[in-house]
């Protein structure tokens, strides 16, 4: 029977040859993909598309407290349903749309359970480690991704009853599979058994170009990220520890008061996404507009919006200023020159195509935030000061130690707290949420963090409106596609 195109996207697994028709290696025959894979190189081909192609950092960014309506601008429905709280009218095809987010982390997941099919079932599956490793880790990160999106955030005293997504292990045999959400408690168990089991595997030698997979850095920040959400605050340090074995998080952040700061916007936008960037732990290609119309979206970032995010500065004590630069195209059009797009002609002499942004997934500040944070609850926050510290030290514009060093007296007075030892754990904890907000500002992390923090979200409109979503506000939750229906799944309550 013939698979129509139409069937094929509103699926939620996408069938092996449109998953993975664009390999040299698999087009001459492509009736006969899975008899062709053989070899740990071309299931290391394989696992290029084991990581989702679809961008979150739109609708992620544009349902945070980073953006402000400006009552004009580019009107992308993606950008305006989710500072809407809406759910987002954009088919699957459609660029940055949750939808399309939703298919295409299936879409890798697919990627991964036929390599680990093969593997298994290899003469000699022993060869296939480090290819067993990459797509054990990156299966896990899909389904991480899926679940911080489209269920209810984790909360270990009700992740056992709220619904999860469907955690997939074996390839799509059917053109529809009844799947089951089960419960967040169990996706997360699943993630972390394949997380833990792959991450040993990991082999940077078998990448020609490590940052665009799973490596060891980046399956250890992975691993930090997940041991924060899941509140295990020891094995984040331990596994934010292993990022770089050497102890040397200092050269490898972003060094924008002193390289970057001499840069044009352009030559910025060249090098922040870039394999050599030390910063950058893994890269992922993803089908976006974001790059073009993140300083124009109607609901974005204002210039009210970021005197709110960077007067954080204030933490030093000092008038210092960031060396964040910050840049107008037209008034309110606030953008820093981080993801930029490529555009990629059909043919030669097209002049259509399809439009890229490269996003880091992964990034040493992350780490570097999440062992603060991590440190913080284990009750050592001198070594948590010392990483915001170390932050601010790459940040400040002329930074001097002697008067722009944070201390707990300087946070205290930041925030308005009284001396004690509660307030001060307290003031920490603000402290690291505020920076990590202002470091991944246009790059939709802020989202997490509100998820994570219970952190209240208000959206006024330029019509007289105040959209309030609190931390219970099933909003809150990304609806799932229409036609995961058709396998099976019930759609969240709005």
């Amino acid at each position: 029977m013939k698979i129509s195109r139409l069937l094929i996207r509103i699926f939620l697994l996408l069938p092996l040859f449109f998953v993975l028709g664009c390999n040299d290696f698999l087009s001459t025959e492509p009736d006969s993909t899975r008899a062709n894979i053989k070899t740990p190189e071309q299931v290391s081909q394989l696992l290029i598309t084991a990581y989702p192609q679809g961008s979150y950092v739109t609708f992620g960014e544009s349902m945070s407290d980073n953006v402000a309506d400006k009552g004009r601008g580019q009107d992308d429905r993606v950008n305006r349903g989710s500072y809407l709280f809406e759910v987002v009218d954009a088919p699957v095809d459609k660029e940055d749309a949750p939808d399309m987010y939703w298919a295409q982390a299936y879409r890798a997941i697919a990627a991964t359970n036929l390599a680990l099919e093969i593997i298994a079932k290899a003469d000699n599956p022993g060869s296939f480690s480090a290819q067993k490793g990459e797509a054990l880790v990156a299966r896990a990160y899909a389904h991480f991704m899926l679940v911080s999106f489209y269920s209810k955030f984790y909360d270990p005293a009700t992740a056992s009853s709220d619904p999860g997504i469907p955690y997939v292990t074996e390839s799509e045999d059917v053109v529809v599979k009844k799947y089951e959400r089960k419960t967040v408690a169990y996706v997360y168990e699943m993630i972390e058994k394949d997380l833990l089991e792959g991450l040993p595997l990991i082999a940077d030698f078998s990448y020609t170009v490590p940052k665009y997979h799973f490596n060891q850095a980046a399956a250890n920040a992975f691993a930090s990220r997940f041991y924060l959400v899941k509140r295990n605050y020891a094995k984040v340090v331990e596994y934010a520890n292993k990022v770089f074995p050497s102890g040397d998080i200092a050269s490898n952040l972003r060094p924008w008061n002193t390289e970057y700061i001499t840069l044009s916007y352009d030559a910025i936008w060249k090098r922040y996404s870039r394999a050599s960037e030390n910063a950058n732990l893994l890269l992922v290609e993803t089908n976006s507009l974001f790059g073009r119309y993140a300083p124009s979206y109607r609901y974005g970032l204002t210039n009210s919006k970021w005197s709110e995010i960077n007067q954080i500065s204030g933490l030093t004590g000092t008038s210092a200023g960031w060396a964040y630069p910050i840049y107008t195209q037209g008034e309110e059009n606030l953008f820093i020159p981080k993801l930029t797009e490529y555009f990629v002609k059909e043919s030669v002499n097209a002049e259509i195509g399809m439009t890229y942004v490269m996003v880091p997934l992964f990034t040493t500040e992350e780490v570097l935030f999440n062992r603060a944070e991590a440190n913080l609850y284990l009750n050592n926050s001198a070594a948590s000061l010392a990483d915001i510290n170390l932050f601010m030290s790459k940040r400040i514009r002329n930074y001097n130690s002697a008067t722009h060093a944070v201390t707990a007296a300087k946070i205290r007075s930041y925030y308005g707290l009284s001396n004690t030892t509660q307030n001060n754990l307290l003031g920490l904890l603000i402290s690291i949420a505020d920076l990590r907000r202002l470091e991944f500002t246009q790059e939709g992390m802020r989202w997490f963090d509100i998820l994570r923090y219970g952190i209240d979200v208000e959206h006024p409109t330029a019509e007289g409106q105040v959209i309030t979503v609190n931390s219970d506000d099933p909003r809150r939750v990304l609806q799932l596609p229409q036609a995961a229906v058709l396998s099976g799944l019930e759609l969240n309550k709005r």
